[in-house]
């Protein structure tokens, strides 16, 4: 597939109305719809300005690549999008940005589409094309632009490779390597995998070309790794370079000259990266098992603790389905049992059964990704075990097993948790151990070794120690909520309610949730428990609603834009979708995000005073017919979002639109 496969003259802006980010995205998902290329703005707006939240896309020289790769596009397409004064995009270097590129692909995009657009990304390195686009007037002249400069860079990358085959020949036949270019090897990646990974692999080849060094990229993106490095390339290169947002394959370049930077660098430092190996300033890397944690970690600046919240997001985010899932069936089939047949009802049974089947694979799961995350495939089994072991107790959790557990009461939550992180750095170290066997038994390592030693360390751990602590703080944590009074538990939920409106949908955001979801779980029938689930399902809903309010009954605090995606606030907000506010709070965070921490603090306040349960870990006020107090449900959430919006909107200056 040709680049002029996915531009279109009828997906080009030739001259932007908007003189923001957030007008400047919304202009450009408005005509993603017109012409068929995305079939729900709302929620492709959500996914954009959520790939901005991780870094913007603003990746400098007057450039921006919003992208989104998800089911509501229908079509991989790259928009193209011009504005002649530039507009300020939060991007890399400060400078405004002049051309706009909207990548969009359909989840299910195969590998044809995706080689298109790495290829037009790697294309964007090109100054000159660059500057040949900023004058362009016409989509067709655009497409010249882009099929010329393809077509040119084949030919090079046809030319290319005939010379490295040649010189791969001499090489073989006179096995002199006096006369071989030096040669720098690196990996680039980023979360999505569309864009910032081709342009960084295209900027740290031509930039090596230029100094006559050989620089061979592996890119792990969209359609998978690509141009995987080979152990001779490793072993013959001078030094290695990641450019990578993402974790990668890290011990392979054990003992080399390594340097680890986000994937920006990689398109905008490319020459200052190639100097600190060519200039022996990197450090030599060491594959132990905290260097390769804290790998994954510095590309996004983190450190030891932002690599443990990682590893704990990755078995949340694999969790979280079946706390949704399983909840909302077991929800429904709360409501049949209370409106329509009873606990006899073969659609109670039948649901609820459902439900109960997927809330029993919650902590294995969350204990099994966190585990993968930490020692790769090898830990997935015995974290998977030992999040199961830490979920039962007398052989029961919802599935049928012969075990006798060793404490009185499930470890839990808690304990699953500690089973992910006990077997992922346990793995990292039977890896560690087992790193110098001969050669000859490499294969049993993964199919004896590791599954053996792995399951029976883990059962010993979490039958002799985890368990038996872990289910004495549970059993204290649980008789310690549900003996909180009135005043107590308000403290509790004020708090909780007001954490789901710091960052919507960030770290704060899913502790607040993760606290409250693994109390439910822990024990689905405990009223605190259940106070807790309402709480910070009040705070979630209170952004979008506060937003709706104020773009509905302060339109002069709103442009045009946000009173129109006020409108889907509504519907978001019923359905405890607090993401919905994230682009009202990218815009203006100084006045949003307090207003909005105010109004769920106050809801949540009053979800505490009054003692509303719900017994539903997900669904807004879809799920209210469960609540034990329905009017005050509705009421604590109405409440709240009144007193942000009108914070809010009494806050914020009148908008001048022209």
């Amino acid at each position: 597939m040709r680049i002029k496969d996915i531009l279109s003259p009828e997906s080009m802006i030739m001259e932007l109305k908007a003189t923001n980010k957030e007008d400047a995205i919304k202009e450009m998902a408005d005509l993603e719809v017109k012409t068929g290329i995305v079939n729900n703005e709302d929620e492709f707006i959500k996914s954009i300005w959520a790939r901005e939240k991780e870094s913007t896309t603003g990746i400098g020289g007057g450039i921006a690549m919003p992208h989104a790769r998800n089911e509501y596009i229908n079509k991989a397409r790259v928009l193209f999008a011009k504005s002649k004064e530039g507009i300020d995009y939060d991007s890399l270097d400060g400078q405004p940005v002049h051309l706009f590129f909207m990548i969009t692909a359909p989840a299910g995009a195969d590998n044809t589409h995706l080689q298109a657009l790495a290829k037009l990304s790697g294309l964007l390195v090109n100054p000159d094309l660059v500057e040949k686009l900023k004058q362009a007037t016409t989509p067709d002249e655009v497409i010249k632009f882009f099929t010329d400069a393809e077509a040119a860079k084949d030919a090079q990358d046809k030319a290319d490779e005939e010379k490295r085959k040649a010189a791969a020949a001499k090489k073989a036949a006179s096995e002199n390597k006096d006369d071989e270019k030096p040669l720098i090897v690196g990996v680039t990646a980023c979360i999505n995998g569309i864009a910032h990974t081709y342009m960084a692999e295209q900027a740290l080849i031509d930039a090596g070309k230029k100094r006559g060094i050989e620089v061979r990229i592996e890119t792990n993106g969209s359609e998978g790794v690509k141009h995987q490095l080979t152990p001779d390339e490793i072993k013959r290169a001078k030094g290695v370079i990641i450019a990578s947002d993402k974790k990668v394959d890290m011990p392979r370049f054990d003992g080399k000259e390594l340097t680890n930077h986000p994937v920006v660098d990689g398109i905008n430092k490319p020459d200052e990266l190639i100097d600190t190996i060519m200039n022996n300033k990197a450090d030599i890397y060491h594959a132990s098992a905290a260097d390769k944690e804290e790998s994954s970690a510095n590309t996004s600046g983190g450190g030891v603790w932002h690599s443990i919240y990682q590893n704990l997001m990755n078995g949340i985010s694999h969790m979280l389905p079946f706390v949704i899932g399983g909840g909302i069936l077991m929800a429904i089939s709360f409501i049949v049992e209370n409106y329509a047949g009873g606990a006899k009802s073969p659609a109670f049974i039948f649901l609820n059964s459902a439900g109960n089947l997927a809330f029993a694979f919650m902590v294995p799961i969350l204990a099994a990704y966190i585990a993968e995350s930490i020692g790769d495939l090898p830990a997935l089994m015995p974290g998977l075990v030992g999040g199961y072991m830490a979920a039962i107790v007398n052989g029961t959790n919802g599935l049928t097993v012969n075990v006798q557990a060793h404490a009185t009461s499930p470890a839990g939550f808690l304990g699953g948790i500690a089973a992910g992180f006990i077997a992922g750095y346990m793995m990292v170290g039977l890896k560690k151990l087992f790193a110098k066997l001969p050669k000859s038994v490499e294969g049993m390592k993964p199919m004896l070794l590791y599954p053996i030693l792995g399951l029976l360390f883990i059962a010993l751990i979490m039958y002799f120690i985890i368990n038996p602590i872990f289910s004495t703080i549970n059993m204290l944590v649980t008789h310690f909520l549900n003996g909180m009074g009135t005043a107590n538990l308000a403290v509790l939920t004020t708090i909780l309610a007001g954490m789901m409106a710091i960052d919507m949908g960030g770290p704060f955001n899913k502790a607040a949730y993760v606290f409250a979801s693994g109390a439910f779980a822990n024990d689905p029938s405990s009223a605190t428990a259940q106070v807790m689930m309402a709480a910070v399902m009040v705070g979630g809903m209170v952004p979008p609603f506060a937003t709706a309010i104020g773009t509905a009954f302060f339109k002069n605090k709103f442009n045009a834009e946000e009173r129109r995606a006020g409108v889907s606030n509504w519907i978001l907000g019923f359905s405890f979708i607090t993401e919905g506010a994230i682009p009202f709070a990218a815009g203006d965070p100084g006045h949003v995000i307090p207003s909005c921490v105010i109004g769920s603090a106050v809801g949540g306040l009053l979800v505490g005073l009054w003692h509303i349960q719900v017994p539903a870990p997900h669904g807004g006020l879809w799920v209210s017919p469960l609540a034990n107090h329905i009017l005050l449900y509705f009421l604590a959430t109405i409440i709240g979002s009144i007193v942000a919006g009108v914070i809010l909107s009494l806050w914020k200056k009148p908008v001048n639109e022209k």
